[in-house]
């Protein structure tokens, strides 16, 4: 129904637009975003206008350059970051100004640049932005000349990690000029709310602000429209000051909601003489919410539970520098899922990303900081936070307060102060229709109490007494990996632990089915594990089924964001060790954007169009005929029946209790078709089937098409999938698709979801598939033409689990026009040589033998299309283990045997330039820094460390930045030295700093935050 709405409110956009410009509206927006010149690297004197930048790299923004570097070890932004670059860039460019511009008002204004940005106009310094997270401008009138112009911008990210989580390099989103007349609406001068609402009327109030050299003599002339673009409601005010408010009464107002969310369009004109002087257009919604600390959330007085994830803006495929479609495509995944709301973690988003909410039915909880204080060595919060908090607060504040969408304001992670009541004060002073929050921090002082991962522990719920409307800020957290399963529970932390008191969730299997099993089954190890089971069965505290039980039967549960909607780079030394981790892996989506099952888990309880999903998927090379396997099927449906090769296994139907809302089966396994049917009212609405799938022999390719409404050129995300002869899906599938692109276009990136694939995902031509499939997101450029995708791989299996045979394919997929003719003819070598047009023409599948080369040249019409090139050795490949196989590595995934695991390491460290594996090595004079996040409740903590030393030293303890003690360093092979009642040790968020102040190297074994010692 929305997107029925955002056509039609589209076509009313462009209709008002032409009409007001016929009117004579002066307002001109020009897009700055092509013809950039960018160098990587700092440069004294980039902002002369004389400066010569003919060798630098001309690109358009946004733009990502970490992004597009490659993953590295040593890399700046460390394993916090994804492994992923900082440095100082530079960007400039020519801004011709036009005789018809004397006399106009103009702004440059940029919608996003991470970080500490610098901007020169004509070698005159303008300012900066030193958050990397807001949009900011300039006017800019008094200091252009006629004729060319020089812009220079020097971005600033030499000072890492500044994030903990990856964060883009550049300006990475739209820069545009505005011109005007000198008398002018104010830059998000505009500030609409509906205090009364009935069925009969809304009354609507426009606080205008006015930048005029004088308002004498000005009219302001309100009028809105209705989303059908028909003007229900005007207002004519005279102004004799700089802000005014009018009062607008619109009739049988359709009320914006998440399943109808109606748009309605503010048109504010500024009059003199009769000629319009400038236009401003804001959309916004008529609803109503409210928070309640018995009942939770209301939109338009209807109860509604929050059913949220939260995300980072560079969660998924391309980095920060998302096109707009890429931001529409993942927040209609989401709301597939049944998401109906997103927190913005830890920062604000681009303003496409609140447009499209706004036009989506998607509720917004907006957060503004990460810290109020360090938490990355060199983030905001450590650098500037002190001096820039109030004034990027009121910006941000006047940006986004005029969107339907957004319900709360966050103004922090996980953070406290005496701050924490003077920005809660600014917020209500600035936008007091909504309220404030924050998670975990300060609740005496928000107005919703905001809970991060203490809301997945038992004693949360047996202690809570509510003064406030509680929210979930950040629950559960689950770990996934698409298409791996292990029949085992594993916690994060152990079970039991009593500091963490995790809800108890059973082993699906007494011994461990799918791969090697570490430990006796009546022991529950939180051993490292590389890769997560895709059952909902890897947790820290509490499974996303409990989580979702407790949410939904609680009244005063208003809701929950879990962690997170999409996988993202970062923070891979937390949890599984590092390198050559690059992400975390707690999204329903993986980072190429396919649902894990997980997802499938969310839409059988959040949405109501039938479903049924399958799990696992049914090929398993080495396991042993007749291995209970459990089957579980997520549906919305009334009952699930399941089929094994056409025998019925029995209906099962889907409970309301955690451990019921899968239809679950134990399943002997044996090869061939397993299928799901589900039922309502005794009629077939869904079924789901999985296959018992060959060795891979070709691949298929689709792609879905998401169009941009900002003028952008839509991007095309191709889907590539490996499958065996019979056309079955091959799940193991991580053979290398190569890709060649014809037309007007650029491929942004390719990505397979793999957290330890280390290969870049920009500028490159082929990238190995994961777990059978592989995704590249291609955008054409402004030009028209014909855009043809070609994907070409050699197929087989790596390790030859059960065949030995090799074949060579090709897909071609039309991403605009008609696909090209394709005279294809594929040569292959088998020796390691190169082939040519001498070499054997491939004809069929061929068995090669283990340790053999294949390298194929594939031509059309005599064109060298691409070259591919794979090895199959005993040693390569995904599988699923067989019972007792020994392994040197807990998963599947061969990629991450060289991952360095931290096995004892309680923190992320960052020390200066030493890295071990399960230790850090301190030499003297350096310090480990590392940031604790310490969720649970309020008690008493005290830090324990573990070290040894080779001689007598000393050791300099600081703990959030207090001076604690000074250890004595003894020569000892290991030692634990326990410091307790420190009263500096916090309920959220601690930093620790261990300083080397003596004379010989101190080896650090583990470090540790606790109540329970």
């Amino acid at each position: 129904m929305h997107w029925a709405i955002y056509l039609k409110q589209t076509l009313f956009y462009v209709l008002a637009t032409i009409s007001i410009i016929t009117a004579g509206t002066s307002r001109e927006t020009i897009n700055l975003n092509d013809e950039w010149s960018f160098h990587l690297g700092d440069l004294d004197g980039a902002q002369a206008p004389s400066f010569t930048d003919d060798d630098w790299r001309v690109l358009s923004v946004p733009h990502d350059w970490a992004f597009e570097a490659a993953f590295r070890p040593n890399a700046a932004q460390t394993d916090r970051g994804g492994y992923k670059p900082g440095g100082i860039g530079w960007y400039r460019r020519e801004i011709e100004m036009p005789e018809s511009w004397k006399g106009k008002a103009i702004r440059i204004q940029f919608d996003g640049i991470y970080m500490d940005s610098q901007v020169w106009l004509n070698g005159e310094k303008l300012g900066g932005m030193p958050y990397g997270y807001l949009s900011f401008g300039f006017d800019i009138a008094s200091k252009l000349k006629p004729g060319k112009n020089t812009l220079a911008i020097r971005v600033d990210n030499s000072k890492e990690p500044s994030a903990r989580w990856y964060h883009g390099c550049g300006i990475y989103a739209p820069v545009n000029l505005v011109v005007t007349e000198p008398e002018r609406i104010a830059h998000d001068g505009i500030y609409i709310t509906t205090p009364e609402i009935t069925d009969e009327e809304a009354s609507v109030q426009i606080e205008t602000e006015i930048d005029a050299p004088k308002t004498k003599g000005l009219t302001l002339v309100t009028r809105i429209i209705s989303p059908e673009g028909k003007e229900v409601a005007q207002a004519k005010t005279r102004l004799d000051s700089a802000t005014t408010t009018q009062t607008i009464r619109v009739p049988s107002p359709q009320r914006w909601d998440v399943d109808s969310p109606s748009l309605y369009t503010c048109v504010s004109q500024i009059v003199k003489g009769g000629k319009v002087r400038d236009t401003v257009e804001t959309r916004f919604g008529i609803r109503q919410i409210a928070w309640e600390t018995e009942t939770g959330f209301w939109l338009n007085g209807r109860n509604l539970k929050l059913k949220g994830v939260a995300d980072h803006l560079e969660c998924g495929p391309v980095g920060a520098a998302s096109p707009e479609a890429i931001i529409r495509w993942k927040l209609e995944l989401l709301k597939s899922m049944g998401v109906n709301a997103v927190r913005t973690a830890h920062n604000p988003q681009v303003p496409a990303f609140y447009d499209i909410c706004d036009e989506i039915g998607m509720l917004v909880m907006d957060e503004i900081f990460d810290g109020w204080r360090k938490k990355a060595d060199q983030d905001y919060g450590a650098r500037f936070f002190d001096q820039h908090w109030e004034a990027d607060l009121r910006t941000w504040l006047k940006r986004d307060r005029n969107h339907p969408s957004i319900i709360i304001y966050s103004v922090g992670n996980e953070t406290r102060g005496e701050v924490g009541a003077d920005i809660v004060k600014v917020c209500h002073e600035v936008d007091p229709t909504r309220p404030v929050t924050s998670g975990h921090a300060a609740p005496d002082v928000m107005d919703v109490h905001g809970v991060n991962g203490g809301s997945e522990r038992q004693r949360f719920y047996k202690k809570l007494e509510l003064h406030h409307p509680f929210i979930a800020t950040e629950a559960p957290h689950t770990w996934q990996v698409r298409g791996y399963y292990r029949s085992r529970t594993w916690w994060r932390d152990g079970y039991p632990n009593k500091k963490q008191d995790p809800f108890p969730l059973p082993d699906l299997t007494e011994k461990e089915i799918f791969t090697y099993d570490w430990a006796p089954a009546s022991e529950k190890t939180s051993s490292k594990q590389v890769f997560n089971s895709s059952y909902d069965n890897a947790m820290v505290r509490i499974s996303a089924r409990k989580n979702w039980e407790l949410m939904r039967d609680l009244p005063w549960y208003s809701g929950h964001f879990r962690w997170t909607g999409f996988d993202y780079l970062g923070e891979a030394g937390y949890v599984h060790g590092g390198w050559p981790f690059r992400a975390f892996m707690g999204g329903a989506l993986d980072l190429a954007g396919f649902k894990k099952d997980l997802f499938y888990f969310y839409q059988s309880q959040w949405t109501n169009k039938p479903m049924v999903h399958l799990l696992p998927h049914w090929t398993h090379p080495k396991m042993e005929h007749g291995t209970l396997i459990p089957v579980w099927a997520y549906s919305n449906a009334d009952e699930v029946e399941l089929f094994l090769n056409g025998r019925s296994l029995g209906k099962n139907k889907p409970g309301t209790q955690a451990l019921e809302m899968q239809c679950e089966w134990f399943v002997p396994w044996e090869p061939g078709t397993l299928e799901a049917v589900a039922y309502k009212d005794g009629v077939e609405v869904a079924r789901a089937k999985h296959v018992t799938a060959e060795t891979p022999a070709r691949i298929t390719g689709f792609k879905k098409s998401i169009q941009a409404t900002n003028g952008e050129p839509e991007v095309a995300v191709v889907t590539v999938k490996q499958q065996d002869k019979n056309r079955n899906f091959y799940p193991y599938g991580e053979n290398r698709i190569a890709f060649h692109l014809e037309g007007p276009a650029k491929i942004l990136s390719l990505e397979n979801g793999n957290p330890v694939d280390t290969e870049p995902n920009f500028g490159q031509s082929s990238r190995r598939a994961f777990f059978g499939a592989l995704r590249a997101f291609v955008q054409p450029t402004q030009e028209k033409g014909d855009i043809v995708l070609r994907a070409g791989a050699i197929l087989g299996e790596r390790r030859q689990l059960t065949s030995d045979l090799v074949s060579i394919n090709v897909r071609t997929v039309a991403i605009r026009g008609a696909k090209s003719e394709n005279k294809l003819r594929i040569h292959y070598t088998t020796d390691g040589s190169t082939p040519t047009t001498e070499s054997p023409r491939y004809k069929k599948p061929f068995p090669v033998s283990l340790g053999t080369t294949v390298k194929a040249l594939v031509l059309n019409k005599g064109e060298t299309l691409f070259t591919l090139e794979e090895t199959f050795a005993e040693n390569l490949g995904l599988h699923w283990y067989a019972p007792g196989e020994k392994t040197t590595v807990d998963a599947s995934g061969l990629q991450a045997e060289d991952a360095k695991l931290s096995q004892n390491c309680k923190s992320d460290m960052v020390v200066s330039g030493h890295y071990g594996t399960g230790y850090a090595i301190v030499p003297p004079g350096d310090s480990v820094q590392f940031y604790q996040e310490n969720d649970g409740s309020n008690g008493q903590y005290a830090l324990r460390i573990r070290y040894q030393s080779s001689r007598e030293t000393s050791i300099e303890l600081k703990v959030n930045d207090y001076d604690v003690q000074t250890l004595e360093a003894k020569n000892t092979k290991a030692k634990w030295k326990q410091i307790t009642s420190t009263g500096r040790i916090l309920n959220g968020g601690n930093h620790i700093q261990i300083k080397n102040t003596g004379e010989t190297d101190i080896l650090l074994d583990e470090l540790e935050v606790s109540s329970n010692f």
